[in-house]
């Protein structure tokens, strides 16, 4: 276990005793915590550093608990991964004026510079979000081409796994997972806008990121719709097939965590009929016994806690009470599932007890409503 892994390791743990201590006032948790994180070294190279390890993670966590105590550690954190940000964003320009398509981690939310631009967007750093802003802005809007055909511009060359692998991802895959796909970069900017900062191309990015969703927003078997987590080559250019078998309603993949993206995005564009279809998705993964059956653990990447902070912060803005009228059955699942299971002993935020906690104390207990911690999971 990382102690500077946010996900699954100290760092994450940090951030629930932060979130908790702003809460109820009392500290010495919290500062045991921020002495457990930063005792060792932190990863901060840029080929290993990310909102979900390293300095960055750790510096999310100091950043959220905006106690004058860490100001110092935190503002050299910070400074270190801005020069993280600006050494990623170099690599993946190069990489973009080469022409070549992306490997998952130089985007994604836990590896790359969406999950960076997460932590900029929290800590309002400007002028490093706005380099951000204008990279995710060229992903989402300038196509690459794979084996003679053009793709999408965040079209990745890896497998699911994350390693370039033959067979069927042999030439890539088109990845609709709010943890590693599209739809993280489309929050981000989604959320960015919301909070004032915008690029040029910005609206069409958005634009790009809700066509892209809204036509794989396929019907499934039994009747709801849904997106798939994976498309290879050859059925991305065959287009969206009716009628597959519901995935997974988690945060990481499957209709909330897309869901939620697709919403951000037509909120901030004011694109009606792409809300509807964002929470008509998210009502059918909440309601779908089917896909409910799917989940077998607590946590927020992909178990009860996921689904029901996901739909909890989709229902705040939601056109119709439909998905509000569901929370308090989401959350009698999760509570049923914890008395048969009781919390995981694992760290972490997004497969350990600490996101777990996370979510029941962001459900249960009045906060201020500048807490925030879920940027990093891009929901707010």
């Amino acid at each position: 276990m990382r102690h500077d892994d946010l996900g699954a390791g100290l760092a994450g743990t940090a951030l629930q005793t932060m979130v908790f201590a702003r809460s109820s006032g009392r500290w010495d948790d919290a500062h045991a915590a921020a002495r457990a994180v930063t005792a060792q070294p932190l990863a901060g190279h840029p080929a290993q550093a990310s909102l979900y390890r390293g300095v960055p993670a750790v510096a999310y966590a100091l950043h959220i608990a905006d106690h004058p105590a860490y100001a110092r550690a935190c503002a050299g954190l910070e400074a270190e991964t801005i020069a993280i940000v600006a050494d990623r964003v170099d690599a993946g320009l190069r990489r973009m004026d080469s022409g070549r398509p992306p490997r998952m981690a130089e985007y994604d939310l836990i590896s790359g510079l969406t999950g960076l631009g997460a932590f900029l967007l929290r800590s309002d750093r400007g002028a490093a979000l706005e380099r951000v802003l204008h990279y995710l802005v060229r992903l989402l809007t300038e196509p690459v081409t794979i084996a003679g055909h053009q793709v999408p511009g965040w079209w990745t060359l890896d497998s699911p796994s994350g390693a370039i692998e033959d067979g069927t991802f042999s030439t890539g895959h088109a990845n609709l997972g709010l943890a590693h796909g599209m739809p993280g970069p489309l929050a981000l900017l989604a959320l960015a806008s919301r909070a004032g900062y915008t690029v040029d191309g910005q609206d069409q990015a958005l634009d790009e990121g809700i066509a892209v969703l809204t036509q794989w927003a396929q019907p499934q078997a039994g009747g709801s719709i849904g997106w798939p987590d994976l498309v290879p080559l050859d059925a991305f250019l065959a287009g969206p097939a009716p009628g597959a078998e519901p995935t997974r309603p988690s945060w990481c993949y499957g209709a909330p965590g897309i869901g939620r993206a697709l919403q951000l995005a037509a909120l901030a564009r004011h694109d009606h009929q792409a809300r509807q279809t964002a929470e008509r998705a998210v009502l059918d993964s909440a309601t779908d016994p089917r896909q409910l059956a799917q989940l077998h653990d607590a946590t927020v990447c992909h178990g009860w806690a996921g689904l029901l902070l996901t739909c909890d912060r989709i229902a705040a803005d939601a056109m119709t009470p439909d998905i509000a009228y569901q929370l308090p059955k989401l959350h009698a699942q999760l509570d049923t599932h914890l008395v048969r299971h009781e919390i995981s002993q694992d760290a972490g935020l997004l497969e350990g007890n600490a996101g777990v906690r996370l979510t029941l104390h962001a459900l249960r207990t009045p906060r201020p409503p500048a807490l925030g911690w879920e940027t990093c999971l891009l929901l707010n």
